[in-house]
């Protein structure tokens, strides 16, 4: 059976709980022990999934077709550890199956409240796959305080009393203000974030003290004593260079020995931290520079594509570069012009929804072409790709998507991408209408795309003829304008098993422009690149020294 570590938050929201979390799990993983990670979010809303890139970032898409919180993608990038639509769960979604069960009769016509029914529900969630695991370490979103997490809060203190002693341990993150005017950082809003968790039954067994300044000693005994935690689980997080510093970074401030001394595991097996350590050379001894433009409508907030930035990291890593991310507006490069990209080695168009912006993806897209710049199209940045070529080398100057005159409400364009109705998922036909409610209804999760012999995209994937990558999208190229597309240059290199949904588009004539449905993005690691973003920036170190 698992031991759980619960991590919370105090004082301000954004510490980085996600983060320290999955240090944790990579570091427990270092000393030999399996780990999975979980989060649970207050919002009402079922999942983040139809919620707004610049209200909640990126939303993360597991292989088994959840939308979740993008800490999932944290959790996995440190851990290596495929996450489940078991390992995230909402407000929304645990109030949904209470009112579910309810209508159903389940409770028996007894009165459903949040003490026993809904905090019944969350213990149920937090026990799924709890003999597959030595460690579970799960996520309370939002911070102590928040009225929405009082049930979350509620549900892990009467978790913990319903476990054998010594199986669940708490570990909070606060922060450290620095007030310049006096010199000195203050431990009274790290005092009363202790006090508010005292108050509900829970007592933080580590202390996570974020800091822009070094933590004297002097301070740290005087919150192990004020926060009735023992000084050496007092542990200082800074801020650093790189968030993959962060395992080594909390090795050395003693968090993982913390955690272990917190369950008295002693001895404990010693890390082998050579995986970090790699990871960290391979970013700190960078050999060059390439710039890559991410042409997108959400650049306002970078946490909207952070698995594409961190994939061009990871991408970077592998061929010991550092990759310089500009964020362009394609609104912008609509009013100003593609001429904005010039000087890049590289062009990424990801992922997105409606048709705002999407005029200068498609001048990305020529660009990149007759420029014969690295190009990857996501998703929406493959339909882009295929609309401009559709345009300008297919003969449809009107070549447009189905989404585009759905929004508008009037045909304006010849749907070379249009609204997928169906779709093979395993042994099942899945089949949705224009009507069906947008929450969770799209082609989610991982697909498998048939790769042709030969293509560059086989070649990047070392002559595999199959891969499989994670989907979210709900228009699909239309595969009835493929022999015109094809004939105007532009090759359908990859396609679903049944041969219906183009998943991979290429021109043989260029050094490297590459579309892809699905979102490769979502499964790259530090120390596992995803093959698409290493070739990407492969591509690009050789644009750099032709520049």
């Amino acid at each position: 059976m698992a031991r759980y570590i619960f991590i919370t938050g105090g004082v301000v929201s954004s510490l980085g709980k996600g983060l320290a979390s999955a240090a944790l799990g990579a570091l427990l993983q270092a000393r030999g022990y399996t780990v999975r990670l979980r989060k649970l979010d207050p919002y009402l809303n079922v999942d983040p999934g139809t919620m707004s890139p610049f209200e909640h970032g990126e939303v993360f898409v597991t292989d088994d077709g959840a939308e979740t919180d993008l800490d999932l993608g944290h959790y996995e990038r440190f851990t290596g550890v495929s996450a489940r639509r078991t390992d995230s769960v909402s407000s929304g979604r645990i109030y949904s199956n209470v009112l579910e069960k309810e209508r159903k009769g389940a409770y028996l016509g007894k009165t459903i409240q949040v003490i026993p029914h809904v905090t019944n529900e969350i213990k149920d969630f937090l026990s799924v796959g709890e003999d597959e695991v030595d460690f579970m370490l799960c996520e309370i979103g939002g911070t102590v305080g928040d009225i929405e997490g009082l049930p979350f809060f509620e549900a892990i203190r009467q978790f913990s009393q319903e476990r054998p002693r010594g199986q669940c341990i708490y570990m909070h993150l606060t922060l450290l203000p620095y007030l310049a005017a006096s010199g000195e950082l203050k431990t009274k809003p790290t005092q009363h974030s202790v006090k508010e968790l005292r108050s509900i039954g829970l007592q933080p067994d580590v202390l996570v003290c974020r800091s822009e300044h070094p933590i004297p000693e002097k301070e740290r005994a005087k919150i192990a004593l004020f926060c009735n935690v023992r000084p050496d689980a007092v542990i200082p997080a800074y801020d650093l260079k790189s968030i993959y510093e962060a395992p080594l970074a909390y090795h050395r401030a003693g968090l993982d020995q913390a955690v272990l001394d917190a369950f008295q595991i002693s001895p404990a097996p010693r890390p082998d931290l050579t995986r970090w350590e790699d990871v960290m050379d391979r970013l700190s001894h960078a050999e060059g520079v390439v710039k890559v433009a991410i042409v997108g409508k959400y650049t306002q907030l970078e946490d909207a594509y952070k698995s594409i930035s961190e994939a061009l990291t990871h991408g970077g890593m592998a061929n010991r570069v550092r990759v310089r991310t500009d964020w362009v507006d394609s609104e912008k490069l609509e009013g100003e012009g593609a001429h904005l990209l010039d000087g890049y080695n590289g062009i990424i168009v990801p992922g997105g929804f409606g048709e705002r912006g999407t005029e200068g993806m498609v001048a990305a897209a020529k660009y990149a072409r007759e420029k014969k710049v690295p190009y990857l199209g996501i998703c929406l940045g493959m339909q882009m790709a295929v609309i401009e070529a559709a345009r300008n080398l297919a003969d449809m100057p009107d070549a447009g998507s189905e989404e585009f005159d759905h929004e508008a409400g009037e045909t304006r364009f010849t749907p070379v991408v249009y609204h997928l109705k169906e779709w093979v998922q395993g042994n099942y036909t899945v089949q949705r209408k224009l009507t069906d409610d947008k929450g969770g209804t799209m082609r989610l999760g991982a697909y498998t795309a048939v790769l042709n012999p030969g293509s560059k995209i086989s070649e990047i994937y070392d002559g595999a003829l199959e891969i499989e990558d994670r989907h979210r999208h709900r228009y699909e190229v239309d595969a009835k304008y493929r022999k015109q597309l094809e004939d105007a240059g532009l090759s359908f290199s990859g396609m679903s098993p049944d041969g219906r949904l183009p998943e991979v588009v290429e021109y043989a004539d260029h050094p490297w422009f590459i579309g892809v449905q699905s979102h490769p993005e979502l499964k790259s690691k530090p120390f596992e690149p995803a093959p698409l973003f290493a070739g990407f920036v492969r591509a690009a170190m050789e644009n750099e020294r032709l520049v």
